[in-house]
């Protein structure tokens, strides 16, 4: 995921019978929750009724309900991702600065291990079909599969390029975005392979990537602000939609028909898969800038991204001429204490 977390940096008919009428999403709730550090990563937990927040150095529990922490998983340095586990009753983070992932016991929160995996894992998912975690992993530009029931290593994929956010189809394969090739891969997870490979026509810098499991789309965020919604069997892209600038994660609601980019210049694309071969913006709902990753919680259809407050630091006076020879401008800073969840909800 790109991270500017530690300087700076829905309008639509739905099949759904809860939202029989035009849902318009918007802010009902934002939570100051606080603490130091930047974070990436959101993971909603629906078992539990949980958010796990990466923060840098550890990973916030949070109640999105009363917004209000629940608990803490320490030491995870350059923590990235969440994954989740529900029926092993187990979770999984990666760590980015030290090339590994740590897993949790999920009623307790307390660490069962530490596994080694490539260089900086970033994005990290379970696929229940297999059950295995994955870790993408950007330093190394390759995947680590590990078998969950044993928490011992399956197989290493190579993936040709820096590996970004992942999904599943729940039958066995995982997606990928490549950031800078601007290409999918789709692997294998029992044959520990990647299986194909296809161009993101018209995406530039794929991000975040969600998936309509049911109608098997995929629906990645670009760089260039525009959706990419790909037929993964066929390998094409096959539509784009815009959505805001700053994109950074996806998500994708299978009761509402609803995919949700959070961009971070302050606003929330609402894309609605109006069948398998078209798609509309449904909304542009008004976030806060910096709110560019989310998770969907699909029983309550709220939507929940973090953010804080800005401030514009000057550069230091010795700061290091930019290769333009000019000086560095000011820079955006995240407040202290200003830490913030922000629950989107329809209405």
């Amino acid at each position: 995921m790109k991270r500017f977390l530690w300087t700076v940096l829905a309008c639509a008919f739905v099949a759904s019978p809860a939202f029989a009428s035009p849902a318009t999403y918007r802010a009902a709730q934002t939570y100051v929750l606080g603490g130091d550090g930047g974070w990436d990563y959101l993971t909603y937990d629906g078992g539990s009724k949980r958010l796990f927040i990466s923060r840098g150095t550890h990973v916030m529990v949070v109640d999105p309900s009363a917004g209000k922490v629940v608990g803490d998983i320490p030491d995870t340095g350059g923590v990235h991702g969440i994954a989740i586990a529900g029926d092993l009753k187990k979770g999984y983070t990666s760590n980015g600065r030290g090339n590994s992932v740590t897993v949790f016991d999920l009623a307790t929160l307390k660490t069962l291990a530490t596994l080694s995996v490539g260089g900086n894992p970033d994005a990290i998912l379970y696929d229940a079909a297999t059950k295995r975690i994955v870790t993408f992993n950007g330093g190394s530009k390759d995947a680590t599969i590990i078998d969950a029931q044993t928490d011992t290593l399956a197989g290493t994929v190579a993936l040709g390029g820096r590996p970004e956010f992942a999904t599943v189809d729940g039958r066995g394969m995982a997606y990928d975005n490549i950031e800078d090739t601007n290409e999918q891969v789709a692997i294998d997870l029992r044959a520990v392979k990647v299986v194909k490979r296809w161009k993101l026509t018209g995406c530039d810098g794929p991000s975040g990537l969600a998936m309509d499991q049911r109608s098997r789309r995929l629906f990645a965020g670009c760089s260039n602000a525009v959706m990419a919604i790909s037929d993964p069997d066929a390998g094409t892209v096959v539509a784009t939609v815009p959505i805001g600038k700053g994109s950074d994660a996806i998500g994708f609601d299978a009761g509402t028909m609803f995919a949700f980019s959070s961009n971070g210049e302050g606003t929330m694309t609402v894309v609605h898969e109006d069948s398998s071969t078209a798609f509309s913006v449904a909304q542009t709902a008004t976030t806060q800038p910096g709110a560019r990753t989310l998770a969907v919680d699909g029983g309550s259809h709220n939507v929940y991204l973090v953010t804080a407050l800005f401030d514009m630091v000057p550069p230091a006076a010795t700061a290091t001429p930019l290769p333009n020879g000019q000086m560095p401008g000011p820079r955006r800073v995240a407040r202290p204490g200003t830490f913030s969840l922000l629950v989107m909800t329809p209405q």
